[in-house]
C-alpha cells in the first residue's frame, strides 16, 4: 500500500476549477484557461504522502524554482506567467502560487545524473549500466560520472513508483524528435545548474525535470525545477565517494522513518506515523539552508 495517509480536501476558490491533488501541489484552472499551481507543505517519502507537514516547504520550493527559472531562461522558456495569487485565494497562498501556461505535458520524468547514487547505483551494481547506458568499472556510491547522462523515467501516479526506462523507449512513446529535444534540454539545464551550484559549494548529484509543448509546439520547462524535492544536493566539502552522502533534502525524514525510533515497516501495509517535532524542525532547516546557499539570500 501507499499514497496519502490523510488525503486533503482541496480548497474551493471562486473562479478556479480544481483539477488535481498531487503529492505536494494542488492544481487549478482559472477562467482564462491558465493553470494555477499551489505548493503545499506536504512531505512525501517511500511513495507515501506523510501526515505531517514541513512549515514553509511549499514556499521554499516555489521561490527556489522561480530563482532557477530566471537563470535558465536563455536555455529554454518556462511556463510561469505570474506569481500573484488569484483574487479570493487565502492569504496562505502568497509565495507558494504560480499561474502558468497550460501545456501539453510530455509523460516523461527527464532525469539527469552527474553522480552515481539511488536507483542508478542499484542498477549499476547489477550490470554496470544505468537505464541501459554502459558505465565504466570501479564506480561506487557517490562517484562522479565521466559525463552527465540522461536517464528518463515514467511519471507515476500518487502512491506509485517512477520506473526507469531506456532512451529508446522514450523515443518510441513520444517520437524521435521530441526524445532528442528532451535529452538535449535536460542535459543543458543540468550542466548549467551544476556549475551554478558548484560555485556555491553544492554538488548537484542528479535532478529531474518535466517539459510540455506550448500551443506553437515549442518545448517549455514546467513544474518545479532544481529544488530539494526534485534534486539531490550534497555539500561539496563533505563529498566522499564510497558512502551515502549528506544532503539538503528529505533524507533526514527517510532516515527517521527507517530507524527503530519510528517503529514503521516500510515494506508492510501500515501507513507511516507522524513525524516528531525534531525531525520536522531539522528537515525545514535543511530546505531553508539549501535555498540560502544557492540564492545567497536569507530566508524570510
Amino acid at each position: 500500500m501507499s499514497g496519502f495517509v490523510e488525503k486533503p480536501e482541496p480548497l474551493q476558490v471562486p473562479g478556479l476549477v480544481h483539477l488535481h491533488t498531487g503529492k505536494v501541489r494542488e492544481l487549478y484552472r482559472n477562467e482564462a484557461g491558465d493553470l494555477v499551481m499551489v505548493a503545499s507543505d506536504r512531505m512525501s517519502a517511500y511513495d507515501w504522502v506523510l501526515p505531517t507537514e514541513i512549515p514553509d516547504k511549499g514556499r521554499v520550493l516555489t521561490q527556489l524554482s522561480l530563482w532557477w527559472f530566471d537563470r535558465l531562461a536563455d536555455l529554454i522558456p518556462h511556463h510561469v506567467i505570474s506569481t500573484e495569487p488569484p483574487e479570493g485565494a487565502p492569504d496562505d497562498w502568497a509565495g507558494r502560487t504560480l499561474v502558468c501556461k497550460s501545456l501539453r505535458m510530455i509523460p516523461v520524468e527527464c532525469v539527469a545524473r552527474g553522480y552515481l547514487t539511488g536507483s542508478g547505483l542499484v542498477e549499476y551494481r547489477e550490470n554496470r549500466t544505468v537505464c541501459g547506458l554502459a558505465l565504466p568499472e570501479g564506480l561506487t556510491d557517490g562517484s562522479e560520472l565521466p559525463a552527465p547522462i540522461f536517464t528518463p523515467a515514467t511519471k507515476a501516479a500518487v502512491g506509485e513508483h517512477d520506473e526507469n526506462v531506456s532512451y529508446e523507449e522514450v523515443a518510441r512513446q513520444v517520437g524521435a524528435e521530441t526524445a532528442a529535444q528532451l535529452r538535449q534540454s535536460t542535459l543543458a539545464v543540468y550542466s548549467r545548474a551544476r556549475d551554478v551550484a558548484r560555485d556555491r559549494g553544492i554538488i548537484l548529484a542528479d535532478t529531474k525535470f518535466e517539459f510540455g509543448h506550448d500551443e506553437d509546439g515549442g518545448l517549455v520547462l514546467a513544474d518545479e525545477v532544481l529544488t530539494p524535492d526534485s534534486s539531490r544536493f550534497w555539500p561539496a566539502s563533505e563529498w566522499q565517494p564510497g558512502r551515502a552522502q549528506p544532503s539538503y533534502d528529505k533524507q533526514y525524514v527517510r532516515n527517521w522513518l527507517t530507524s527503530p525510533a519510528s517503529g514503521w515497516d516500510r515494506h508492510g501495509e501500515q501507513p507511516p506515523p507522524p513525524l516528531p517535532q525534531e525531525v520536522v524542525d531539522a528537515t525545514r532547516a535543511k530546505y531553508i539552508e539549501a535555498y540560502e546557499l544557492l540564492t545567497g539570500t536569507a530566508w524570510s
